[in-house]
């Protein structure tokens, strides 16, 4: 949420509250929203007798790591993964999860989360193994099999496309 738009509600509550029937002031809202972030709530209501007022915070979407953690570990070119998978495939028959949209490849469900699957990791199909956001929406994304985690192409918070491989799975 952008300030603008956090502004463009405060003033619509304001203009709320200062309505002659309301009895909540703006300090008042202020203080639900103080009291929200103070213990990690996400969402607050009260009601009087006439009046009803309801503080909602979103959900938190992941986000990218810092710059600086990113520059830190540079990425290798695409090339170098195509022959890095070609390497891994060779003498194994392993089943590729590829990415059903486009968007960006999340390893965890929130930021500072454990990953849902590491490499060397059992997974059993139906299992979650990442996250594809697309607008806004988190995709979960299944294994459609039973197997080991050979490979886990793309790096965390990463773009990819639709059809790109986003594991390789020896099946069992």
């Amino acid at each position: 949420m952008t300030l603008e738009e956090i502004k463009t509600i405060l003033k619509e509550i304001r203009d709320f509250l200062s309505s002659d029937e309301q009895k909540f002031s703006v300090d008042d809202v202020k203080e639900l929203i103080q009291l929200l972030e103070e213990h990690g709530l996400e969402e607050i209501e009260v009601e009087t007798l006439f009046n009803k007022v309801r503080v909602v915070k979103s959900r938190p979407v992941p986000q990218a790591p810092p710059a600086v953690a990113q520059a830190q570990a540079p990425k290798p070119p695409k090339e170098e993964k195509k022959v890095e998978e070609k390497k891994v495939e060779e003498g194994e028959k392993l089943h590729e999860i590829k990415s059903p949209i486009v968007g960006t490849f999340y390893r965890r469900p929130y930021p500072g989360a454990e990953p849902y699957v590491k490499e060397g990791d059992h997974v059993t199909k139906g299992q979650v193994l990442c996250i594809v956001e697309a607008m806004k929406i988190m995709n979960e994304i299944e294994s459609d099999v039973d197997g080991t985690i050979v490979k886990i192409i793309p790096e965390d918070a990463s773009p990819v496309g639709y059809g790109d491989t986003l594991f390789l799975i020896k099946p069992d």
